[in-house]
C-alpha cells in the first residue's frame, strides 16, 4: 500500500488526472477534480520529477462533481476495483467540456507555440443523456478463469461490473454479465447503425503469422450514405462522431482554395469517410485519394467510393507513399499537389515529423487535420509552423462524454 497525504488539487493534466503539489513534487491525482482537496493514495513514486496518485476519499468538494454515472467507477469503491473507461463520469458535462478545452489550450500554447480559444462542442442528445448511450463499440476482456468485464482503470486487471452505462442499450443488452467464458481474451459488442448489433468473441494472436479473421461486412449509415466497413474493423465510436466529424471537415475546407483536379488526398483515410465528405461536397469528379495501411479497408473504400470517378484507394503506410511520392515527382505532379487539399487523420501518436516534413515539402494548398489527442496535435502544430504551415481554423468536439479524450479538426495553409 502506498502513502497516503492530503492534496489540494489545483489543475486539470493531459490523460484525464489532475495536478497537485507536495514538498514540491507535482502529483498527478485521478478521480478528482480543481477546487477539492482530497485524501490520495501515492501509486507510482519511480519518477523524480512527479508522482501519481489515486482519490480514496474526497475532503472538500467541488461544486462540479456529481455523482459518478458509473456506480463501478465511484470514488467510493477501493481504486483498484474501479472500472476504467469513464474517468470523467464524477464530473457534470459543461465542466468536462471546459477541462478538454483547457487541455487543449494549454497544449496548443505550450508544445505549439500559439493562444487559441476553443469550445468543445456537445453532439447531439448528449446532454440529455448525461453523455451516457453513445458507444456503438465496447470492448470487454476475459481473464485465464473465464471472468468477463472491463479492465480497471490505469491497469489490466478485469471488473465485473452489472452495467455499462455509455454503451448504446442495444449492445449493452447483448454484454454476458456475471458469467464465465474461459477459452477466450475478449468480447466485442458492435453495433453498427445500419445493421443488427452482436457479439463477437477472440483471441488476442500474439504469433509471427498472424491469421486474420475472414471478412465480415457491416453498414454504417452516415447521413444518406450507406458504407461498408469490417465488423472487426475501424469506426468511429460516438454514435454521431461519424457524421459530426464529417460535416466539420467538409465544411472546414476552404473552397477558394479547393482545386477539384489537384491531387487531393485522405490520409489514414480508413474506409473513405472523408473522402466521401469531401467528394459530396465537390462533386463527383473530384480527384481524391485514400491512403490506408489496412488492406481490408482499402478494399472497402473501393466499394464506398465507387461512385466518384475520380476517386482511388490505395493500401499503403502513409509515410513510405508520401516518401515514394516526394521522391518521383516531376513537374506536372508537383503543381498538382501545390494545389491540393490534404485530409489527414492518424493514429494518437499524430503525424510526426516524418510525415510532416513530406507533405510540406509536397506543398498543399490546404491541409484538413482529424486530431484525437490535444498534445499530438499541439507537437505537429509547431512541426507545421516551422515548415510554413499556419493554424487557420480549428474546432473541438467532446466525441467521448464522461472521458478526458476530445477529438479536434483543424485546416492548415501556407504562410
Amino acid at each position: 500500500m502506498g502513502t497516503v497525504c492530503e492534496l489540494d488539487i489545483t489543475n486539470v493534466a493531459h490523460g484525464g488526472v489532475f495536478v497537485s503539489r507536495h514538498e514540491g513534487r507535482v502529483i498527478f491525482v485521478a478521480d478528482t477534480l480543481p477546487g477539492e482537496r482530497v485524501l490520495a493514495r501515492i501509486t507510482d513514486a519511480s519518477q523524480k520529477s512527479f508522482w501519481r496518485a489515486d482519490t480514496v476519499e474526497v475532503l472538500t468538494t467541488s461544486a462540479d462533481r456529481q455523482e459518478h454515472i458509473w456506480s463501478a467507477a465511484s470514488v467510493n469503491r477501493d481504486p483498484a476495483q474501479r472500472a476504467g473507461g469513464a474517468e470523467f463520469g464524477h464530473i457534470k458535462l459543461a465542466t468536462q467540456r471546459d477541462l478538454k478545452a483547457f487541455v487543449l489550450e494549454d497544449s496548443l500554447s505550450r508544445m505549439g507555440k500559439i493562444e487559441r480559444r476553443v469550445e468543445v462542442e456537445a453532439l447531439e442528445g448528449d446532454d440529455e443523456s448525461q453523455g451516457t448511450g453513445w458507444r456503438t463499440r465496447v470492448r470487454l476482456h476475459v481473464d485465464a478463469d473465464g471472468k468477463v468485464g472491463p479492465y480497471a482503470a490505469r491497469s489490466h486487471n478485469i471488473i465485473e461490473v452489472e452495467d455499462l452505462p455509455l454503451a448504446a442499450s442495444r449492445i449493452a443488452e447483448l454484454a454476458p454479465f456475471g458469467q464465465r467464458i474461459p477459452g477466450i481474451d475478449f468480447i466485442d459488442l458492435v453495433g453498427p447503425s445500419g445493421d443488427s448489433a452482436r457479439a463477437i468473441a477472440g483471441n488476442i494472436d500474439t504469433g509471427k503469422n498472424k491469421k486474420r479473421p475472414a471478412p465480415e461486412p457491416i453498414t454504417e449509415i452516415v447521413g444518406k450514405r450507406a458504407f461498408k466497413v469490417d465488423v472487426r474493423g475501424f469506426w468511429q465510436v460516438h454514435r454521431h462522431a461519424s457524421a459530426t466529424l464529417s460535416e466539420a471537415v467538409s465544411s472546414v475546407i476552404d473552397e477558394a482554395l479547393f482545386d477539384p483536379r489537384a491531387a487531393n488526398h485522405d490520409l489514414y483515410g480508413g474506409v473513405g469517410l472523408f473522402a466521401a465528405a469531401v467528394g459530396d461536397r465537390f462533386g463527383s469528379t473530384t480527384r481524391m485519394t485514400s491512403v490506408e495501411s489496412d488492406e481490408m479497408a482499402t478494399e472497402y473504400a473501393l466499394d464506398n467510393l465507387a461512385e466518384w470517378v475520380g476517386a482511388r484507394a490505395v493500401t499503403a503506410r502513409v509515410d513510405r507513399y508520401l516518401d515514394s511520392v516526394r521522391r518521383d515527382l516531376n513537374a506536372v505532379e508537383k503543381a498538382r499537389y501545390a494545389a491540393a487539399t490534404i485530409v489527414l487523420d492518424p493514429p494518437r501518436a499524430g503525424a510526426g515529423k516524418e510525415v510532416v516534413n513530406s507533405l510540406a515539402e509536397l506543398s498543399p494548398a490546404q491541409l484538413v487535420y482529424v486530431a484525437c489527442d490535444p498534445v499530438a496535435l499541439a507537437r505537429d502544430v509547431a512541426l507545421f509552423a516551422e515548415r510554413g504551415y499556419q493554424l487557420e481554423e480549428l474546432r473541438a468536439f467532446d466525441l467521448f462524454p464522461n472521458t478526458h479524450h476530445v477529438e479536434a479538426v483543424a485546416r492548415f495553409v501556407k504562410n
